[in-house]
């Protein structure tokens, strides 16, 4: 990845940040939430933000909808704020299940650790 575009990636990852937790009043977005990347194209005319949400699907879709609301607020928003950018990209939030995924294959191994031991202390007589 170019050098720009990552620094792009970052600052829009800042700035959405910012924006969404201290400015937009949409009830649907109290849920805990975090912008885990953003990925500009080569054009830098689109993004793909990536969230994390913690808590039910419900919640999940919800949050993502507010974010989705929004997008013609925040893009008005990082105009202001982004001055140096010639164009401010499309927005498009898309949820990150990567900590999710991660959260229950802990909990799996987890599972097959006790049910390992389990196992060995009733084959050495415990």
């Amino acid at each position: 990845m170019k050098r720009r575009t990552e620094r792009v990636n970052d600052l829009l990852r800042e700035e959405l940040d910012s924006l969404l937790r201290r400015e937009a009043k949409d009830p649907r977005l109290g849920t805990i939430w975090s912008i885990t990347d953003v990925e500009v194209t080569r054009d830098l005319r689109h993004a793909k933000v990536f969230v994390s949400v913690l808590g039910t699907e419900e919640e999940g879709e919800s949050t993502l909808e507010g974010m989705n609301a929004a997008r013609s607020y925040l893009r008005r928003e990082l105009a202001h704020r982004l001055n140096t950018m010639h164009h401010i990209p499309e927005i498009q939030f898309r949820r990150d299940r990567s900590i999710e995924r991660g959260a229950e294959m802990s909990a799996k191994l987890d599972a097959l650790a006790r049910e390992r031991e389990t196992r060995e202390a009733e084959q050495h007589g415990g």
